[in-house]
Order: structure tokens, then sequence, then C-alpha cells
């Protein structure tokens, strides 16, 4: 048996153990989210092992009971997987994205006694309850959930989108296939979540040297290849300074610095669409760069950034420049917005009775594409 499972799952072994021997020797990922993905990989292990010995002892018809636990732990691990992939993957995701996952599995378990999702006839062939489509209901939810929250907390850029999509992808698949394939789809599952993980994990890590550590954003290395890469094309840049850090670091330490920086930035990412790109450029300095983007769509993004900014307990002051016909050069729009922003900082803390403060604030001397070269 031991080599009829080898045989059939050797190249889930091999991809599993090259998956977990580049996240122990990785740098770019924090030790916790390490954790939790070589959790979720002993996991796809442990169910392959699983999904084997159901349909090994449906093939020689023995041990009905103990199939039915089998099959319950089957189809209760699917949503499990994508509820732990959120937990690892989505950021600020807390314990709450298991509640469907385990309310589905208590269901499983009951129907192994009542028959309500699932069951198994005298001849040893599945039969599907009142509740027979539940588990693939709560595939499809916790799959558009997952695209839609790993989107949001993207750059919106292609070389992100892709992945996402493809990881989404496998998922469906478990949805189609097994009306297409029937049983024999639950075979090659394992192997093939596990290759949508690997692949999405090969991604991320591509894209890490065009990332802020600690909020995900686009960084200044980005940005500054983004100026450079047709400027013509860009007809707005916004300039984003957060109002306060060194207060914050001073009375709650760097990692209430670290939190604000992460919330804000948080905030700006919903608040941008496409062609909206987020980029962290300095501690608490921020610049989206818009191109091919009405004037009416820049304001509007900064209004989606002002509303979101004020549900927290944080302020920001922000500027742009606009050029709709790119007449104007990348130096002369970060000059603009950085004087429009610097005008609001000033008035942010006039308005809050710090003038001393507000009359030591003037424009930095912007570090220009020029600069650069």
């Amino acid at each position: 048996m031991i080599k009829e499972y080898i045989l059939q799952n050797w190249a889930l072994i091999l991809l599993l153990t090259a998956f977990v021997i580049l996240l122990k020797t990785t740098v770019f990922l924090e030790k916790k989210v390490i954790r939790r993905m070589i959790f979720l990989i002993a996991v796809i292990f442990v169910l392959s092992v699983s999904v084997f010995f159901e349909f090994y002892l449906a093939k020689i018809g023995q041990m009905r009971e103990l199939r039915m636990v089998l099959m319950s732990l089957r189809y209760s691990a699917t949503p499990f997987i994508i509820a732990m992939i959120l937990f690892t993957l989505v950021k600020k995701a807390r314990w709450h994205v298991f509640i469907p996952a385990i309310a589905l599995t208590v269901v499983n378990v009951i129907s192994i006694f009542t028959g309500i999702v699932f069951g198994l006839s005298e001849s040893g062939e599945l039969q599907r309850g009142p509740l027979g489509y539940l588990p693939f209901i709560a595939v499809g939810a916790y799959s558009f959930f997952l695209v839609f929250v790993l989107i949001r907390q993207s750059n919106k850029q292609a070389t992100e989108i892709i992945p996402i999509v493809f990881l989404s992808f496998a998922f469906v698949t478990g949805l189609i296939l097994p009306f297409v394939l029937g049983k024999d789809y639950a075979v090659i599952f394992c192997t093939t979540i596990a290759i949508a993980l690997f692949v999405y994990y090969v991604f991320s890590i591509l894209q890490q040297t065009k990332k802020d550590a600690l909020t995900g954003l686009l960084n200044r290395h980005a940005y500054y290849a983004e100026l450079a890469d047709n400027p013509k094309d860009i007809t707005a840049l916004v300039s984003i300074d957060m109002n306060g850090l060194k207060r914050v670091n001073d009375t709650g330490g760097h990692d209430a610095g670290d939190e604000a920086i992460l919330t804000l930035a948080m905030c700006f990412m919903r608040a941008a669409k496409s062609r909206q790109l987020v980029y962290r450029v300095g501690g608490d300095e921020f610049v989206i760069v818009c191109r091919k983007t009405d004037e009416s769509d820049v304001k509007q993004l900064i209004e989606r950034i002002e509303k979101n900014v004020s549900a927290t307990v944080y302020s920001c002051s922000i500027g742009y420049s606009y050029s709709p016909d790119g007449s104007k050069t990348i130096d002369q729009m970060l000059k603009e917005s950085d004087e429009m922003m610097y005008e609001q900082k000033a008035r942010h803390y006039r308005e809050n009775g710090d003038e001393t403060k507000a009359s030591k604030i003037s424009p930095a001397p912007t570090e220009t594409t020029e600069t650069q070269r």
C-alpha cells in the first residue's frame, strides 16, 4: 500500500519537499508566515494520505465506517485549506476566517451518522444527501472571498493579479471537475492545490524586490523605475505624508509607528484603482502615480483616501499635480504636489493649535528624477 501511495503521489511529495526547503531558506517572508505555510503544506500532505487510504478502502470494499470518516475529512479539507491561505497571506487576517470552515466540518461529521451531506449505499457508492452540494457552495464562497481580498490588498499590477487568478482557478476546478471526472478528481486535487500555491509563492518572491517589507506597497526603487517608464503617460502625481508620526513613535514606540504606517498604507491601497499605483518612498511618505487618469478621477481618489483615513485614529496631508497633456515634466509635477501637500500639513497643525510646528513646515528638497540620474 505504501508503494502504491508513493507511485501515485511522488510528484506531490517532491513538490511539497521543495516547497518546505525554499520556505526554510527564504529571507523575504516573516517567520509566522513561513510557519503557517509549512503547516498548510503538512495539511495538504495529510489530506493526500487520507484520500489515498479512502480510495484504497473503496477498492477492497472494507471498513465502511472508516470510509465515512475519511470522506468527512475530504469534504471539510478544501474550505479549511482556503481559510488557512487567507490567514497566511492576508494582512491582519484573524482566526474568524475559519468559522465557516469549522461549521462545515461539524455538518460533515454529523453527516457520518445522518447522511445529510453524503452517505454510502449498500454497494459502497456515494450518495448525496439533502445538503450534498453544501461543500461546493462553501468552496465557491471561500474562493470568491480569497480572490477579492488578495486583489484588494495587491498593487493591482498584472504580475500580482496573474498568480491570484491562477490560485483561484485551482479552487474553481475543484468545483467543476468533480462533476466532469467524478470522484477520481480527488486523487489529483492535492497536487493541483500544491502546484497553485507553489506558483503563487514563486511569483510573490519575485515581487519582493519591488515591494516595501512593512506595508506591501511598491517601494522606492519601483517608484523611480515607474517614473522612467513612459513618463508622458503619467497624468497625475499624488503626494501623501502622515501627520504626527514622531508623536506616535515617542508615545507608543516604533511598533506603534509601524502599525500607523501599515494602517494608512491599507487605506491608500483600498482607495487606489487601476492605473493608480501606490508607492512608499520614505518613512511616512507616499506617492501615487496615475497614468491616463482624468483630474476628476484623481480628486475622487483623494476623497476615497480621506474617507478611509477618517475611519482611523491617524491623519495625513495630501497634495497633487495634474498634467492632462503631458506638458509638465515629472520634476515639475513632484514640486507642485509636494507644495500642496506641505500647505495642507501646515494648515493641519495650525488648526490643531501647533503654530510652532506649522511655521517650521516648508517643502523639503524634492529628490527628482534628474537627481537619481
